[in-house]
């Protein structure tokens, strides 16, 4: 079992802040994750769309897209943010 959170805008579009979900064999990373959540319909098809700009966490550590994800993960998607 995963634990993934959604965070500011991502929140808002989705209707959701986070949600725990079974790991599969085929889900073992940020891409294929973001893949996975993308089959669930048009809103969340939109969100992770390929071309979308969006940041991922596994545990806290910023990931990258190849970042391995196991039994116990907490992964966290928001949007980029700037400062100022």
């Amino acid at each position: 079992m995963i634990r993934v959170l959604y965070f500011a805008s991502l929140r808002d579009r989705l209707g959701s802040s986070g949600e725990e979900l079974e790991l599969s064999e085929n889900t073992r990373d940020i891409t294929a994750l973001k893949a996975l959540l993308a089959q669930r319909g048009e809103r969340w098809a939109a969100v992770f769309a390929e071309d979308e700009l969006l940041l991922a966490a596994v545990n806290q550590e910023m990931a990258q897209a190849d970042t391995p994800i196991n039994d116990g993960d907490e992964i966290g998607f928001f949007p980029p943010v700037t400062g100022g």
